[in-house]
């Protein structure tokens, strides 16, 4: 019997178990899925945990309740991967052959890659909100907390979930204000990118948002360090920000085993170098990465997790099957962006074409608006959840096409150049 292994459970590796479980024959294949506890998290909900929209409870279940009955979960770490001999290594010493390996291991946050981050303030005036821990820290501060300068910094611009922490800036004014204490509270967004968002019609919307709310941006900020004694944090140019209270995205990396097994690329942050067109690994022909694990120039974020399994199977059967890698990963990404007050924003976009203004799904009716504020736009993120637990993990199709589509988009007029 030949062995195909996944390592991780989260929410890409969860999805290929039950596509790969649905099209691969269990006699002639064993599906292993390795991770080293039994929490699934809902990542997206961990932004509303702060703000006491979400309960702690309402963002974990148990990995075991969406894996398929004929797939095997081995709880343990996986400490290093041998691609040339087909073999990973665990922590408790054992090793295990495979004939294809699946890489879904996601991303980590790294607070203590930037000095003083992680020091005597961190989850006392400085906290984090992509894990779980952080989230709910974070939740107990702002329910006592009474003002001050609140600055959201970013430490990189490769992050999960690039729009996290604008969603982070939004929600915290419309927090505050319900609070009663929106003129005691100073909020700056503090990033490394020339603007609020990477692409230039989005950062327009969105930068236009941000004033609206009074969010001070701070653009082409790289922190250097955070000089805990004067609470402020300081760039590489020494540039200098106080804040009293700090919400950061520190650098993300890929997971420890990435490193260990000397597979990250060039810049360190210990990301597989992917093709991103068919998702198989560079260096290795049986090896496939799927999600944040992977350095494709693609968002990472959950649906686009979805995408890419929707792509990821057909080039692993037409491996399996000794065929060409046809299927062709686009890049496509599908966010929702919380703006606060009970409304919404939506991007659309891939490797190609940026964000446009436009009607989601459908032209016309829509019911979802691009580049644009609605209360539909914040039923749809807070039916995702829903969609999620139910859709997303089993592996189902979803009604929203794998490739992008320009239907419903408005296409930006072309600039006259006089000559």
């Amino acid at each position: 019997m030949k062995s195909i292994i996944i390592l991780g459970a989260g929410t890409a590796g969860t999805l290929m178990a039950n596509k790969l479980s649905h099209n691969l024959n269990h006699d002639e294949w064993k599906i292993t899925v390795i991770d080293k506890d039994t929490k699934h998290y809902y990542q997206p909900g961990f932004l509303f945990i702060p703000f006491g929209i979400y309960k702690p409870e309402e963002v974990l279940k148990d990995r075991r309740e969406f894996l398929p009955e004929k797939v095997e979960f081995l709880i343990n770490e996986v400490k290093e991967i041998d691609g040339k001999n087909n073999q990973l290594f665990l922590a408790d010493g054992g090793a295990l052959h495979y004939d294809i390996l699946v890489i879904a291991t996601g991303s980590r946050i790294a607070p203590e890659d930037t000095p003083g981050l992680k020091g005597s303030l961190w989850m006392k005036d400085i906290f984090d909100f992509y894990t779980y821990e952080g989230s709910v820290a974070l939740a107990k501060k702002l329910e006592k907390w009474q003002g001050g300068k609140l600055v959201v910094c970013l430490a990189e611009t490769t992050i999960k979930c690039p729009v996290a922490p604008l969603e982070f800036a939004f929600l915290a004014d419309s927090f505050f204000v319900e609070k009663g204490i929106r003129d005691k509270v100073e909020i700056s967004y503090v990033t490394p990118l020339s603007g609020a968002f990477t692409k230039p019609i989005a950062t327009e919307m969105l930068t236009r948002l941000l004033e609206e709310k009074s969010v001070h941006v701070v653009p082409d900020f790289y922190m250097q360090e955070v000089d805990e004694e004067s609470h402020l944090i300081r760039s590489y140019d020494g540039k200098e920000i106080p804040f009293d209270l700090m919400v950061t995205v520190p650098v993300n990396k890929g997971d420890a085993v990435i490193e260990n097994s000397r597979m990250g690329d060039e810049d360190g942050l210990a990301f597989i170098p992917t093709d991103k067109f068919t998702l198989r690994a560079r260096d290795f022909e049986n090896i496939f990465v799927i999600g944040d694990a992977s350095n494709i120039p693609a968002s990472k974020a959950g649906s686009v997790a979805h995408f890419e399994g929707e792509i990821l199977i057909e080039n692993i059967l037409s491996y399996i099957q000794g065929k060409p890698l046809e299927a062709r990963f686009d890049g496509h990404a599908n966010c929702f962006i919380e703006t606060g007050f009970g409304k919404a924003a939506l991007i659309d976009f891939n490797y190609d074409t940026e964000p446009l203004p436009g009607k989601f799904p459908l032209p016309v009716v829509g019911p979802m608006a691009l580049l644009k504020e609605t209360h539909a736009n914040h039923l749809g993120k807070l039916a995702f959840k829903w969609v999620y637990w139910h859709g997303m993990l089993t592996g189902k199709p979803l009604p929203v096409p794998t490739h992008m589509s320009m239907m419903g988009k408005e296409k930006p007029e072309p600039v006259m150049v006089e000559h």
